[in-house]
């Protein structure tokens, strides 16, 4: 048996719980907190969800209180986990040639397609972003681009890992992130999508790694394919760490940030000498950037 508390919140109040360190680290047993945008046509009507797996106390629903202006609605979830009730919602979804599904959908003929259990990590292909940038990977591939050492900073469930593996298949490919947790779930996610893991060519390395930080990356690097799908903040910070993990004439792939913050990102790394090959558009916009110049 399994709860969920519910609080209606505005966008700023859902983008900073994804932001702020562990609310309930304090707690014995701290619920799994996530915030989404329930109807793309009112961006900022947001929703919070707490799941726990045993009713929440008081205390805790006084915590909730604190992350947004609605009011807690406690909701106990019969028979089955709240991993298991959410993947019944979810739609498969068609990015580019990929077919991302959940248990609950038969696999797509004609489609690469993933199994991506909807857990603790984000990144299960139905937010704008990773969608987004599973098209943009898509759309590098149908150009001609190819890459042989990539990266995947803040790789959430390993889908888009997965993704560039399946592009560009001989490639030595890594993926990190600073959640020990998503590194758990992306190598359950690789078992289940009969992906290798370990340092052979077309094999995936996983390494729980704060941004650029871990030796796995630096002996690796330059990488002529970055994918960074975390936020707008993180992705300015990072940026001098990215570009210079970055071969002459590579790809960065950006996405996480509001199309407020687009400008503020791109310029961040105009100014480390990358082009912007691609915009984006829509709310979630992904950004293509080229490093440098190529030599010659």
């Amino acid at each position: 048996m399994s709860w969920r508390v519910t609080l209606s919140c505005t966008r700023a109040q859902g983008e900073a719980v994804g932001e702020m360190d562990e609310p309930f680290a304090d707690f014995d047993q701290p619920p799994v907190i996530v915030a989404d945008e329930p109807d793309e046509h009112r961006p900022d009507d947001w929703l919070i969800h707490a799941y726990f797996e045993e009713r929440p106390s008081d205390a805790v629903i006084a915590r909730l209180r604190t992350l947004a202006s609605g009011e807690p609605e406690l909701a106990e979830l019969e028979d089955e986990d709240w991993v298991t009730r959410s993947q019944a919602g979810l739609e498969p979804i068609r990015a580019g040639r990929f077919f991302v599904r959940t248990p609950a959908h038969p696999a797509q003929d004609g489609a690469i397609n993933f199994l991506i259990d909807a857990g603790l990590a984000f990144g299960t292909g139905h937010h704008h972003t990773t969608k987004g940038c599973l098209e943009a990977l898509d759309r590098l591939e149908r150009e001609g681009k190819r890459f042989a050492n990539i990266a995947d900073i803040g790789t959430g469930t390993g889908l888009l890992a997965f993704a560039a593996m399946a592009l560009w298949p001989q490639a030595r490919t890594i993926a990190t992130d600073i959640d020990p947790i998503s590194i758990d779930v992306t190598a359950d996610n690789a078992r289940a999508n009969r992906i290798s893991l370990g340092e052979s060519e077309g094999a995936l390395v996983l390494a729980v790694a704060d941004g650029m930080a871990h030796p796995a990356l630096a002996e690796r690097a330059p990488f002529d394919l970055l994918i960074a799908n975390i936020l707008a903040g993180p992705l300015i910070e990072l940026a001098g760490d990215f570009v210079a993990a970055t071969a002459a004439g590579g790809r960065i792939v950006l996405a996480g940030l509001l199309d407020t913050q687009a400008e503020a990102v791109a310029s961040a790394y105009r100014a480390l000498g990358c082009e912007v090959e691609d915009k984006g558009t829509g709310e979630w916009p992904v950004l293509v950037l080229s490093a440098r110049p190529a030599a010659g």
